[in-house]
């Protein structure tokens, strides 16, 4: 999709059920290692009282969202406001909306309203996207 093909309201969205395989894999691509994601007994300690995924890990289905549906291919990423509003447990099934809120013709700039979902409807993430469109 093109940037002439695109509209204030668009919205698009992926969804994923988050793993434990998942939080291994990302804390060893990325180096964090905190004990809230990884070690089940610091976990029970915390005030989430089990252990939980990495809020970066969540961000990054807004990421398939935006690279994948909309915009869609050929974007380019250039920022991204987030504000993490609740756990992500392992099992949980996370689905990550974008929502195209404002277009800069000029700039060929896209600005999306960003949220991801738990499967009880509840918001764990909310923000908004920059994205230059050819």
């Amino acid at each position: 999709m093109e940037f002439k093909d695109l509209r204030i309201g668009m919205k698009e969205s992926v969804s994923k059920t988050i793993t434990e395989t998942d939080v291994v894999l990302y804390a060893g691509i990325t180096l964090d290692v905190n004990p809230a994601h990884l070690n089940e007994e610091h976990a029970k300690q915390t005030m989430f009282k089990h252990r939980i995924a990495h809020g970066m890990l969540t961000a990054g289905l807004v990421s398939a969202v935006l690279g994948t549906k909309l915009p869609g291919e050929g974007s380019i990423y250039m920022g991204q406001e987030l504000k993490f509003t609740a756990p992500v447990y392992f099992g949980d099934t996370i689905t990550a909306s974008a929502e195209i809120i404002e277009l800069i013709p000029e700039k060929n700039r896209v600005i999306l309203s960003t949220t991801c979902t738990n499967q009880e409807g509840k918001i764990v993430l909310k923000g908004q996207a920059t994205i230059m469109k050819k």
